[in-house]
């Protein structure tokens, strides 16, 4: 009996006849599609099945490409938010301006009407900075001997009395504020009529009344204004209004604390006001007459 060895290569059908076999199956599957509506079913079913295969194969492009856009992102988001906080920067600063120039603005024009209100001359000065004594109220203005500007003018601003000029430079000039302890300003009281003197107390916000006897009717809210009887301040300025009064029995005259109507604290711009008011003449002392003596008679 002879014994054949297997072939190297198994055989099957021939490549004409698994052509005809699956041109057949490619039919009868395209009649059953058209004919009874069954491979929709069968899709699902393998979609079903092969969705996770499909979800595994593209997770690591999907997790490459996640993972670059990531950092892509990340990169622009902080350049985006450096450029946003660089603008933010510009326009804070840019609005801090257009606040400074819109309150600088008002107060001008506040000032603008108070010059027109004044019926004295009057120049606009900017304050340039505080005087170098801590201990005194005083500052300077970028108008000197060059503008006009003299020693002893009044110094306002839209809401009352703010100074004297009391030092005069070439360009610059030193203006003494009511708040100084060594300044005093000749005041009436608007709702009676009564004088007094305001004297400032070396604090800014506050000022008194000296020498105002124990019966005198200064009540709290009243409001002083210049008296004019000086000729150094035009009469009718607001100066002061009165926010305590003290009455003590163990001394000779009130305690009259008032603060100031004008920014003698707070001011970009100031007014200094020409007052040229003429006064009449002090009279001539009158001669005292001359008695003659007594001739001595001798004894």
């Amino acid at each position: 009996m002879e014994h054949q060895p297997p072939p190297f290569f198994k055989t099957g059908p021939t490549p004409l006849a698994r052509l005809l076999i699956c041109s057949v199956l490619s039919l009868l599957v395209l009649i059953a599609d058209a004919r009874f509506n069954l491979l929709p079913v069968l899709r699902q079913v393998v979609s079903v099945v092969l969705y996770p295969l499909q979800r595994i194969a593209a997770a690591p492009a999907g997790l490459a490409q996640r993972a670059g856009e990531f950092f892509v992102t990340h990169a622009s988001l902080r350049g985006e938010n450096a450029r946003l906080l660089h603008e933010r920067i510009e326009r804070a600063a840019a609005l801090q301006q257009l606040q400074a120039l819109q309150a600088e603005n008002a107060q001008l024009r506040e000032l603008l009407a108070a010059r027109q209100r004044v019926a004295v001359k009057s120049q606009l000065a900017e304050v340039a900075y505080s005087a170098r004594d801590p201990f005194s109220r005083r500052i300077v203005v970028d108008r000197g001997s060059q503008h006009g500007v003299q020693s002893g003018q009044p110094v306002i601003d839209h809401a009352g009395v703010v100074g004297q000029v009391t030092r005069v430079y070439p360009w610059v000039a030193e203006v003494t504020l009511i708040t100084d302890k060594d300044h005093l300003v000749p005041v009436l009281n608007l709702r009676n009529g009564l004088r007094a003197v305001l004297a400032g107390t070396g604090n800014d916000g506050t000022l008194e009344l000296r020498f105002v006897p124990l019966n005198a009717d200064f009540q709290n809210g009243d409001r002083l204004v210049t008296s004019g009887i000086d000729g150094v301040y035009p009469r009718g300025l607001p100066v002061a209004e009165v926010m305590n009064v003290e009455r003590n029995a163990a001394f000779l005259f009130a305690r009259i604390t008032c603060k100031p109507l004008g920014g003698v604290n707070h001011n970009a711009h100031v007014l200094i006001v020409s007052a040229e008011r003429q006064l009449p003449a002090p009279p001539p002392e009158e001669e005292k007459p001359v008695r003659p003596k007594r001739s001595r008679k001798g004894g």
